[in-house]
């Protein structure tokens, strides 16, 4: 077994009705667990704020949703608030098959810094631990899902393909937020850093 299905932020405020809806994020909710029975290894990321975020709108006077803020790790995109711990919208969605997660990565969870990728925070240096982990079991092969395709899956899919795996990202089991282009921003950098979109 050297692949694993990594199953990115399948959580309630991404989905209809969330804080931060992803349109269409619970229509691949079956379609990723009739995914896991193919995967000896699941793992599931889970974005993991903490009140007050430095990534939150509304922890800066006078930024709305959406703006951009230069961080001293790069520029920011101000989200609503969003999978703030222990709440509700933080939840993983109800219909999600969490049992058969080998291994939950939270991410977020630094207030100074926000965490798209499962594998780095957003300056691209501070680790999550998941290529520790991976390595350790002898896993070279990734295949991503998840919410959304142009932030955290964009962002984990180019940091694993950088970091040696070989990663492949199922679409259609995918959605988007598409912010200003985003998405097709996503896909060509995927592209480009070696990622399988199928």
């Amino acid at each position: 077994m050297t692949t694993a299905l990594i199953v990115i932020d399948v959580q309630k405020d991404f989905c209809p009705g969330g804080a931060l809806a992803v349109p269409g994020g619970d229509e691949i909710v079956d379609g990723v667990n009739l995914l896991m029975a193919e995967f000896g290894a699941v793992i599931l990321t889970q974005d993991w704020h903490p009140a007050g975020h430095s990534s939150f709108a509304s922890s800066h006077e006078g930024r709305a949703p959406y703006d951009v803020k230069q961080m001293p790790y790069g520029p920011q995109v101000l989200w609503p608030d969003h999978c703030i711990q222990g709440s509700t919208g933080a939840q993983f969605h109800p219909d999600l098959t969490t049992d058969r997660a080998d291994l939950i990565i939270r991410k977020g969870y630094n207030p100074a810094i926000d965490s798209y990728s499962a594998f780095f925070e957003n300056d691209h240096t501070t680790p999550t631990g998941l290529e520790g982990y991976l390595h350790t079991r002898g896993i070279t092969d990734l295949v991503m899902v998840g919410l959304a395709l142009d932030f955290c899956v964009n962002f984990s899919a180019v940091d694993a393909a950088k970091l040696g795996f070989s990663v492949t990202v199922r679409e259609a089991l995918c959605r988007a937020i598409d912010l200003d282009g985003s998405l097709d921003a996503a896909r060509d950098g995927m592209r480009a850093a070696g990622v399988s979109l199928v």
